[in-house]
């Protein structure tokens, strides 16, 4: 399950673990329009865990959701 919200100056995707137990606290994706934050409750640190992303980051985590095992670079068409 997942919900989607538009704020200000971000839209936020957070993803709920609604599967089998034992389950994962919840994801929140901010995107913004220079970057990706992925934030995490972590209960063993009682804190929220964040990783931030750069746009090109994310279009390389995207291709690279589809390949298989290797090295690769991404090269960005010019308009």
């Amino acid at each position: 399950m997942f919900t989607i919200e538009h704020e200000f100056d971000c839209t936020i995707v957070t993803l709920v673990d609604d599967g089998r137990a034992p389950l994962q606290e919840d994801v929140a994706i901010s995107a913004f329009e220079e970057c990706i934050t992925v934030e995490q409750f972590d209960p063993r640190t009682d804190e929220v865990q964040k990783v931030t992303l750069s746009m090109s980051q994310l279009r390389d985590l995207a291709a690279a959701l589809n390949l298989p095992e290797g090295t690769y670079q991404t090269v960005r068409k010019r308009r």
